[in-house]
């Protein structure tokens, strides 16, 4: 994909993931850790190199951004979780998008399956 300016929403997407999510990044100085200097990922304007951590670990989670950004479908890496209705990136055959949602569902599977073993006894 060529290389083109970012609208302002993905550059203000990019911004927020930085500061909420990137692991590098240290809000307090406003470094990134491992260059001791400001992070660039923060006033990126253009499409192209991209911080290494950045495309690796924090970009996935933004699924809409990264396809913008890169060009490429990741809605087929993506799931919905059925409990809570929100998009993940599954692990193996991970079913639900958290451990809360796991337990819900199955608490919820347990209750429908003991009311129907009450309705059945004579």
């Amino acid at each position: 994909m060529a290389e083109r300016e970012l609208k302002r929403s993905e550059q203000s997407a990019i911004r927020k993931l930085v500061t909420e999510l990137c692991a590098n990044y240290d809000s307090q100085d406003k470094i990134c850790l491992p260059l001791d200097s400001p992070c660039y990922m923060l006033n990126k304007w253009w499409t192209g190199a991209y911080c290494r951590y950045f495309e690796k670990a924090v970009l996935p989670v933004d699924a809409a951004l990264e396809s913008a950004i890169t060009g490429g479908d990741t809605s087929m890496r993506q799931k919905i979780c059925s409990v809570c209705g929100k998009s993940y990136l599954p692990i193996t055959s991970q079913a639900y998008c958290s451990d809360a949602c796991r337990v819900y569902a199955r608490r919820k599977s347990e209750r429908k399956r003991k009311r129907r073993q009450r309705q059945n006894q004579p």
